[in-house]
């Protein structure tokens, strides 16, 4: 290959930006694959985040293989698996992080005009083909929506992997509840990059320079170059100007889209993958959904296969059957593997939606509705209540979008519901899987404060209810409410013999009071939610969600509704 490092990219305000380029030797004009975001470009995979790298390439020998791995970073393309393909390979270093001067406000208006610019900066390079696609995990993901509603000229594909598009509904509060991942994500994997660190970060394990730009700043310069980005979000707690913001217009996104979600992404990108390619205005767009770690996929060779066809067919112009291929592609899940299938729609057409009953007598799930009324009491610090189904005659693929009908009650003016959606043996030990982080994710979550119960009836759908969050409703202690709570998509093949389950409490799952499973760019120990907790009391003051909550489960009436496939 031949690289440019530190390439300068003026923005419209005078910043100037920085990227690295990895050329094809050949001279000669080449579709761009750029990415923009804050880890830092000369930050090696390895350095940054040793631990999610050594379990990924231990566990998946392909996805080191064939590379040097010299030029690995976090969540972006190897240039040695794309470059050799006849593509060029830009990152670029968002501004304020890295070697990109200015200040750090992440998603914001700011931000994006600066991803705009970038790619239009690159397409008119004498190495570019003027066609300019946009991949990338994560940050690298959800940025991608944003812009592209923006319609820059020279955008000409996009593959969101694990990218979330609802900066309120999917990133920052779920059900209205403040998630406390981003001032945790801020602090060790922005804060620890950020431009002005200087000779205080890391260097480059290739070129020697020092990460995070040449200048070094004293720590108020860096505070005062940054948002207050956790606090920030806890500002805003319901959707107003500053998150409408952060969020696309998806009308406005055009161009041919390739959307991979993760059925373990629950705390952060699954839903927005969804949701994302659903809303989207593209003509052309594909929702592909897998398992596994977050990070994995994109770079192994099942992942690298897809996005190569992909952007081969819309960069590249090549003809290699990507638009013969049906919109949906699902990597269905077992309990002990995944079989992949192509499928025509989101949701699936021949999904038989099916109503599994609360019955409050003895705890049972059952597709026969109760007789009697019966009101069950718990404390939101404690386990909750768990509806059992006895054990599948037959084995039950539960392959889509969930809802769940409840009336409730406080003692106080609000509650949080936390809805755990599970499978058990027949000897009742629970089935949980490697999620995107947490290696023991269940089937399916879906949380909703009740103050925030407020639906949308032209948005909403009977399997996918949608919360406006543009105004709280407080209960009246003691009163039922109707509410119905969102439980993201999920899949699974749960074997005859085998129970299914909903749990139904007051604070986050647990799968354990202790695992010992951590990764080092995370404060908590991974109990079954991995980072993305609802654990902040300034948000969840004690003396209001704290109080006992009660389930009017009606005959007839509390259900979860489940996506059958026959």
């Amino acid at each position: 290959m031949n690289i440019d490092w530190d390439v300068p990219i003026e923005t419209s305000d005078g910043i100037v930006l920085r990227a690295d380029v990895f050329r094809p030797v050949k001279e000669g004009r080449y579709p761009v694959l750029l990415s923009y975001g804050p880890y830092a470009k000369g930050l090696a995979f390895q350095d940054g985040y040793p631990s999610a790298w050594n379990k990924m390439v231990a566990g998946h020998p392909d996805v080191p293989y064939g590379s040097t791995n010299k030029y690995q970073s976090w969540e972006v393309v190897d240039p040695e698996k794309w470059v050799p393909d006849g593509y060029v390979v830009v990152r670029v270093d968002s501004r304020g992080c890295g070697r990109s001067p200015g200040y750090v406000d992440h998603f914001s208006p700011r931000e994006t005009q600066d991803y705009y610019e970038s790619i239009e900066w690159a397409a008119v390079q004498p190495w570019s083909s003027g066609k300019v696609g946009l991949n990338g995990v994560s940050y690298f993901g959800m940025n991608q929506w944003l812009v592209a509603a923006c319609k820059p000229p020279h955008l000409a594909a996009m593959c969101v992997w694990e990218g979330s598009s609802d900066w309120y509904r999917d990133a920052t509060h779920h059900g209205g509840i403040l998630s406390t991942f981003w001032a945790n994500w801020y602090d060790i994997q922005v804060k620890s990059v950020q431009y002005g660190l200087g000779l205080r970060g890391p260097k480059s394990r290739v070129t020697g320079d020092l990460v995070c730009g040449p200048e070094t700043m004293s720590d108020a310069q860096l505070q005062a170059n940054r948002s207050d980005f956790g606090d920030d979000i806890l500002a805003h707690t319901l959707i107003d100007e500053w998150h409408r913001e952060r969020t696309p217009a998806w009308e406005r996104i055009v161009v041919p889209l390739l959307s991979a979600a993760n059925w373990g992404g629950q705390g952060l990108h699954l839903r927005g993958n969804v949701e994302g390619y659903l809303k989207a205005g593209s003509r052309q767009k594909w929702l592909e959904v897998h398992g596994d770690e977050h990070w994995t996929h994109f770079y192994t060779d099942y992942g690298l296969a897809l996005q190569k066809q992909f952007f081969g067919h819309f960069l590249k112009g090549d003809k290699n059957g990507w638009d013969e291929r049906p919109p949906v592609l699902l990597q269905v899940r077992g309990v002990d593997g995944f079989t992949q299938r192509e499928e025509m729609q989101w949701p699936i057409e021949r999904t038989v939606w099916t109503k599994f009953y609360l019955h409050g007598q003895d705890g049972s799930l059952s597709t026969e509705p109760p007789t009697e009324d019966v009101q069950i009491t718990y404390l939101p610090d404690g386990d909750g209540a768990t509806f059992v189904s006895a054990p599948l005659e037959r084995s039950m693929e539960i392959t889509g979008p969930s809802a769940c009908s409840l009336k409730v009650s406080s003692e106080s003016e609000d509650a949080d519901l936390f809805l755990v959606l599970r499978v058990f043996t027949p000897d009742l030990r629970e089935v949980t899987f490697q999620g995107a982080i947490d290696p023991h994710t269940p089937i399916g979550q879906g949380w909703l404060r009740a103050s925030h119960r407020k639906e949308d009836p032209k948005l909403s759908m009977p399997w996918r209810p949608h919360h406006t969050h543009d105004e709280k409703q407080p209960l009246s202690p003691g009163a039922p409410v109707d509410l119905r709570v969102e439980i993201l998509p999920t899949s699974i093949v749960v074997p005859a013999g085998y129970r299914i389950a909903l749990t139904i409490r007051g604070r986050d799952y647990e799968f354990a009071k202790h695992t010992g499973e951590r990764l080092g760019h995370f404060k908590n120990e991974l109990r079954g939610c991995g980072p993305f907790l609802h654990d902040d009391p300034r948000d969840r003051p004690p003396e209001i969600f704290g109080a006992p909550v009660t389930l009017h489960l009606e005959a007839g009436q509390a259900h979860v509704l489940l996506p059958v496939i026959p």
